[in-house]
Formats: C-alpha cells, structure tokens, sequence
C-alpha cells in the first residue's frame, strides 16, 4: 500500500441524498462520471438540500449503467427515474444563480412530494460541460461544475477527521462525536500517514490515470451537523470548526478540486502530491 491512498471512493447522483461508494470512478472534467446531476427543487425553482429538509439524508440514489437512478427512502416504495428526454430547459437557482435544468418525471415529483411533505419536483443536468461554470474567482477559463455545491471534486483525509475528532473530545460537546466520514460527504477520502490539514496546500494531485487543481478549502454548513443515519442535528462540528479552523469566512474542512486531466481513479490507489 502506497503512503496516501485513495481509502474510499463516493458518488452522489441526486445532491444531498446519499449515494453510493463504488470501487473505482471515472472523472470527467465537471467532476465524477453521475455524480450529483440530479437535484431537487421546490416550485420557485429553488434546490431543496439538507439545509432545508434534513430527511433528505434518509433518502437515497443508486446509478444505474444507462444513467437512470434508482430512488429509496423509508416509508417509501423504490422509484426507477429515467434520464429525461432532451426538452425544454427549467431553470432553477443554486446558491442565487440561474442554471439551466431538464425536469424528471412527474411520478419522481409525486415520489418526493409524498416523501417531505411539501411539493418538490427532481430536475437533471442534461449538459454539464455548458450549464453552469466554476465559480470566477477561482476558475480557469472553460471550467464547469455539476450540481455541486461549486466545484467539481470534493477531497478529505482521514488524517484531518482524526483531527477534528480529537478537538471534539476536548470542546464543549464531547458527547456529539467522533463525527464520522460520511458527515462530510466527500467524493475521494484519502488515507495513509499525512499531518493533519496537510491537503489545505495540496495545488496539483494525481491520483490513477486522473490529475486535479487544488483550489480551495471547502467551506462547512449545517449539513455537518446532520447524522446521515438518523436526520437529527447536533452542534458539531461546526462549534468545533468556529473554534479551530476558521479560514477567511469559512469553517473549513477538506480540499475542493478540479480535474484538469479526466481519468480513472481507484480504492487502493496512490495518492501523488505533484505541488
């Protein structure tokens, strides 16, 4: 086993349930290949996540090979969702900008609808290499992102939770942890002996056939705070994070990519820190 390593793999195809963790992904240039081209919207058009709706992380998508998902969640009967036919395009807004979306069918709006409690209907990013560009701060020109929350990959160690979990023991809300993974949602979890917070510097990574920019630390919301086995909300990490790993405005945990050369990457493979 190489020093870092590729610990875990994670994909989401609809943003904010949870998916799946495959053995290996392809990324394309806008993240991994399914990962998070669904999202759910309430009927202004506004993205239904966590934030909202914590339920949502009782709610699960699994892909299918033909880019269809299969839609599951307690109380509820499997839903097999196709990918829309080329339509017209509905916009909807993530975090106040417009993205154009292709809207699902309308027993995937019955299937949600029943499931929150609120009326709610499933859109799909039909073209993610056009719809909805890297947020221009940190852009190079041309770079797209999915559904995301605004760039394509999302990276953590197992260092920094190791970390985290240690200041958790010793702040004012021991009881809330250890916090696992999973509270973080990320798409690559690396293992292997690094210092904690090592990946805030990580500028250009290989990782398999795959190369990734280093752009930012990745900024916490409550979704955090969120058990993805229960739905309740607690107070950490975020305490914690405020207290400890307070960067510019944001509560940072793990290290936001973008792919600059596609390819695959696998569970077990080296992790090579280029810059």
């Amino acid at each position: 086993m190489p020093n870092l390593y590729i610990q875990s793999l994670h994909v989401h195809p609809v943003k904010s349930l949870a998916g799946t963790a495959p053995d290996e992904m392809a990324m394309e240039p806008w993240g991994p290949v399914g990962d998070r081209r669904w999202a759910v919207v309430d009927t202004t058009g506004a993205i239904i996540t966590q934030r909202q709706q914590a339920r949502l992380a009782l709610a699960s998508s699994r892909p299918l090979a033909d880019g269809r998902i299969v839609l599951s969640a307690p109380g509820m009967a499997d839903l097999v969702v196709e990918v829309p036919e080329p339509g017209p395009l509905e916009p909807i807004v993530v975090f106040g900008k417009k993205v154009d979306t292709v809207v699902a069918s309308t027993a995937a709006a019955e299937w949600f609808s029943a499931y929150l409690g609120q009326p709610a209907r499933l859109v799909h990013l039909d073209d993610p290499a056009v719809r909805r560009p890297v947020d221009p701060d940190y852009a190079l020109p041309g770079e797209t992102v999915s559904l995301a929350d605004g760039y394509p990959v999302l990276l953590a160690t197992t260092a920094s939770l190791e970390a985290l979990n240690a200041l958790i023991a010793t702040g004012d809300h021991p009881e809330e942890g250890p916090l696992p993974m999973n509270r973080f949602r990320p798409n690559l979890v690396v293992g292997g002996p690094v210092e904690a917070w090592a990946e805030d510097d990580w500028r250009r990574i290989a990782i398999g056939d795959a190369v990734f920019r280093g752009v930012r630390e990745c900024g916490r919301c409550v979704v955090t705070t969120t058990d993805q086995v229960t739905a309740e909300r607690g107070r950490e990490p975020l305490k914690t994070l405020a207290r400890h790993r307070r960067i510019g405005k944001s509560l940072a945990f793990g290290r936001l990519l973008v792919p600059v050369v596609p390819g695959t990457v696998r569970v077990g493979d080296e992790v090579r820190v280029l810059e």
